[in-house]
């Protein structure tokens, strides 16, 4: 069943899954998972991906297609701070995104 409100809502709570420990270690390399979905535009994708993380838009388009013909796609590597503040404008819009070390 389709809930009407949710698609017609500006706000969303952000679905981060964070995968291994809570330590972030000074040399551990951290990465950020985007999964494909069917309940956003391919657009509204590529202009989140360029928010988040700060690329082209092109860039942005080919991390998407990977991430609707794969399934999922690494977005980003590197510190756990930064990965989750990525992770958290990503899934500001609802997008489906983990974290793992």
């Amino acid at each position: 069943m389709y809930n009407l409100d949710m698609a017609f809502s500006t706000e969303h709570k952000p679905i981060i899954i964070t995968l291994a420990s809570d330590t972030d270690n000074a040399g551990s390399i951290w990465k950020v998972i985007l999964f494909n979905c069917n309940c956003h535009t391919f657009d509204a994708v590529v202009t989140q991906l360029t928010r988040a993380i700060q690329c082209t838009g092109a860039k942005a388009g080919a991390l998407a297609e990977a991430a609707h013909n794969n399934g999922k796609v690494v977005v980003f590597e590197g510190p756990k701070k930064r990965c989750e503040k990525i992770a958290d404008v990503l899934g500001s819009i609802g997008l489906l995104v983990a974290v793992e070390e």
